[in-house]
């Protein structure tokens, strides 16, 4: 089948495309049967951004040659082809393995925010508990009695022992 489509050429971020007739098998920059035409996307638009071979395109149409979508746009602008947007439904729709992980997600918030209205109404549901409080007497008591009782005078603590060991040291 052939088809009139663009040929890219031009340099890194320099694009120059030729619209060209070729089969509709070979690469896009590949071989073609002839060059038709040219595509300058850096001019502005109402510059010859587009120049046509109108005779030889409309030969190739006769000939049975099929446009791309983009080379329709320019032949419709000269009146030699008609081109309509084609509308694709189904392109932003997210596809089967996305939707099951979104379903799978969704019943997790839902699962989670559930667990928390329940533990919130059980919250709610309970009474605080109620802390007793313990007389000031009985508190009192065991702290006397915890006093550690004096040491023998025999047994110096470690600390009044060797007062040079705990000096710093220049060294």
């Amino acid at each position: 089948m052939l088809k009139i489509r663009l040929a890219r050429g031009g340099a890194k971020k320099r694009p120059y495309y030729s619209i060209v007739v070729a089969d509709s098998h070979s690469p896009r920059d590949g071989r073609f049967i002839e060059k038709v035409g040219t595509y300058n996307p850096l001019l502005p638009k109402d510059a010859q951004r587009v120049t046509l071979k109108v005779e030889r395109i409309q030969e190739w149409l006769k000939k049975g040659a099929q446009p791309t979508d983009r080379v329709a746009r320019f032949l419709s602008q000269e009146g030699l082809a008609k081109w309509e947007a084609s509308n694709n439904p189904s392109k932003g729709k997210p596809h089967k393995k996305s939707e099951e992980r979104a379903a799978e997600r969704a019943q997790r918030e839902t699962d989670r925010a559930e667990a928390e209205a329940a533990a919130r109404a059980e919250a709610a549901a309970a009474p605080p508990p109620v802390e007793e409080e313990a007389p000031v007497e009985a508190e009192a008591a065991p702290v006397e009695a915890a006093e550690p009782e004096a040491a023998p005078a025999d047994e110096a603590p470690a600390a009044e022992a060797d007062p040079a060991e705990d000096a710093p040291t220049e060294g």
